[in-house]
């Protein structure tokens, strides 16, 4: 049994990198130590404990996360530092090191972390408490709220898929997901405490199911069926398990939002081959055109890696050409990075930190391209917008159910509320497609 009377007035202060799936671990592991005495520091105060919550995806993700738990700890003198997350499980032994680290938790130890904070009285040292990944079983659901109006529900933890260019195995282990009883109840509590959308968050999503012999088309439409003034979005997809019985669903679904984001990472057969993708660019094709035939409206973001290694100029221009002609609305676009102990270290070409540059200029300038089409292609339409709590120059800002942005004068009252608007015209803000409502 844990004492937590010593957590009672502890201030805790968090940060989050990364994913969306981080930001509803953080919220989950947040809302166990609040409930257990803790209180969430204000921007003024200094904290007792610090919970840096790390990705490591690319190396810049790696100098992003060692700037933050550095930051953290300086800002914090005298706070208990724990650093979790994805970087803190693939190098635990580096994050020892930063100054002012206390304490590194891998991926099973991060949700036993009352447990650790029990014992904190007197250490001085950095301790690592570090499971193998392939030790890994459990799955741990989280729902993220805190001050964002949408929710975020994790399904499902871990991937199997093993792409050479990707540490997420080595750093969240394989595949592994709740029941949908026990995920729909969460999704429940979730519109309970208010949440009018909830986005639907995971590793690799698509493969929900395999621990509970279930799958993400019986989740989607159990989800569905709750009784509740709510939207689902669903967040990233492999186009390999986005299937035609999906696709045709949220087009007719009560709550689907009519919006998806699916990882593309090369528009090149031979690069997706070299990438061991589980897909051909044919197939992808097929999935965005059922989607645009079923769903006209629909938002579609795509994820793109530029400058793998094997990625010729000849191969590049070849993805750019099959990227132009989809019927997509925006490109995520990254720019490869070598990762330790990856299948992609053997092969080669390697291209110059040069030629990634500019290939990433270029699918950058077809984004804004897209994107503007996308957006011009919805003026004077009737949307439903869910308005959120951010306030910048007078402005409330709020998102469609096809995810375009819009904004109106600043009203209190509309925080967290869906209203039925037209859009007007458009304004282009720090670089940031915004409707204005008419």
């Amino acid at each position: 049994m844990i004492d937590t009377s010593v957590f009672k007035d502890k201030k805790v202060a968090f940060c989050t990198l990364g994913c969306k799936l981080n930001f509803a671990e953080t919220s989950y592991i947040g809302k166990m130590l609040i409930d257990n005495g803790f209180r969430k520091a204000k921007k003024s105060e200094k904290a007792d404990v610090c919970i840096i919550n790390t990705c490591t995806v690319t190396e810049v993700a790696d100098r992003k996360c060692r700037q933050a738990i550095s930051k953290m700890a300086k800002n914090n003198p005298n706070a208990f530092v724990i650093v979790i997350g994805c970087y803190a499980q693939l190098k635990p032994n580096d994050i020892a090191k930063i100054p002012g680290v206390n304490l590194v938790l891998g991926a099973n130890e991060k949700f036993n972390i009352l447990e650790h904070l029990e014992k904190i009285d007197g250490q001085s040292d950095c301790k690592i408490f570090h499971t193998k990944i392939a030790e890994i079983k459990n799955f741990h659901p989280a729902c993220s709220q805190e001050d964002r109006t949408r929710h975020f529900l994790k399904v499902q933890d871990g991937c199997d898929y093993f792409c050479t260019y990707c540490t997420i195995p080595f750093a969240r282990g394989r595949n592994r997901n709740a029941t949908i009883a026990e995920t729909v109840c969460e999704a429940k509590k979730a519109t309970t405490e208010g949440a009018k959308e909830i986005v639907i968050t995971g590793v690799n999503i698509g493969a929900f199911g395999k621990t509970t012999g279930e799958n993400f088309f019986s989740l989607i439409a159990e989800l569905d069926k709750i009784d509740a003034d709510v939207r689902f979005r669903i967040s990233s997809i492999e186009p390999d398990l986005l299937t035609d019985e999906i696709i045709d669903f949220v087009a007719k679904s009560k709550h689907f939002a009519p919006h998806f984001h699916i990882p593309l990472q090369a528009g090149n057969d031979e690069v997706l081959k070299l990438m061991k993708r589980h897909y051909d660019r044919q197939l992808f094709a097929e999935k965005i055109n059922r989607i645009k035939a079923t769903m006209p409206d629909a938002f579609i973001g795509v994820d793109v890696i530029v400058g793998m290694r094997g990625e010729t100029q000849e191969r590049f221009d070849d993805s750019r050409s099959f990227i132009e002609n989809l019927p997509i609305s925006q490109l995520h676009v990254f720019s490869y990075s070598e990762r330790p102990n990856t299948k992609a270290l053997e092969i080669t070409p390697k291209v110059s930190d040069k030629d990634k540059k500019l290939r990433s200029e270029i699918l950058h300038e077809l984004s804004e391209i897209k994107i503007k089409k996308f957006y011009e292609s919805q003026k004077g339409k009737q949307v439903q917008v869910l308005w959120e709590a951010t306030e910048r120059n007078g402005k409330i800002f709020g998102f469609t159910e096809n995810y375009i942005k819009v904004q109106t004068n600043f009203d209190k009252s509309k925080i967290n509320t869906v209203t039925t608007e037209t859009l007007g015209n458009i304004e282009i803000i720090d670089g940031e497609i915004i409707y204005n409502k008419k």
